[in-house]
């Protein structure tokens, strides 16, 4: 079974607003890979939107066994977390989080009237927003003799695979960026040169 390793998420933040009956829905949409970013990013949106009444979010982190979550912030539950999530589902994205923030305007919406304002906002803001496709890639580190090195540093070049971190003295290591899918052959290939002393995922 091939492992799946692409996934659509977004480029770059967006927003989109939404109005009824005085209150004001204002959404936004960022790319995330990672929970303390999450955190960091809602701390930042409560400090800018302090005034709001609430501030209701989704996120969808991962590809295979995806983790999630959703906040309603005071409103009636279901009637806000869940619509954001929705739409995020519908889209087909991950990688994402949906902020949505109220201004409460005085008339109250109802539960089908609040699913719809949340909703409706974050529809808004996805489509502004540019969907992408993305690889899931693997940091792979691998530990070398120096003698090893000229035969290690070709297939990494054959294989176009990106370095992101290198040191070569005695015993020599690099760090390298795969594409999921091909994580067990690419194993193969370097734990088969004579030299290879570890090879492992980070």
């Amino acid at each position: 079974m091939v492992a799946v390793d692409t996934y659509l998420t977004i480029a770059h933040p967006s927003e989109g607003v939404y109005k009824e009956k005085g209150s004001r829905f204002i959404a936004f949409a960022f790319p995330v890979s990672q929970e303390d970013e999450i955190k960091e990013l809602l701390a930042s949106i409560r400090k800018d939107h302090f005034s709001a009444r609430h501030c209701c979010y989704a996120w969808n982190l991962g590809v295979e066994n995806a983790r999630f979550r959703m906040n309603d912030d005071g409103e009636p539950q279901g009637t806000a977390g869940r619509p954001i999530y929705g739409q995020i589902q519908s889209f087909g994205l991950t990688n994402i989080m949906v902020v949505v923030v109220r201004y409460f305007g005085g008339t109250l919406l109802g539960v089908a009237g609040l699913i719809r304002a949340y909703k409706q906002a974050t529809i808004e803001a996805i489509a502004n927003a540019e969907i992408v496709t993305r690889i899931v890639e693997l940091k792979v580190e691998v530990e070398f003799e120096y003698l090893a090195m000229n035969s290690l540093m070709q297939l990494i070049k054959d294989e176009q695979l990106e370095i992101i971190t290198s040191r070569f003295d005695l015993q020599c290591s690099v760090t390298i960026s795969v594409r999921l899918a091909r994580v067990n052959e690419i194993f193969t290939r370097i734990t088969s040169k004579d030299g290879v002393l570890q090879c492992k995922i980070l």
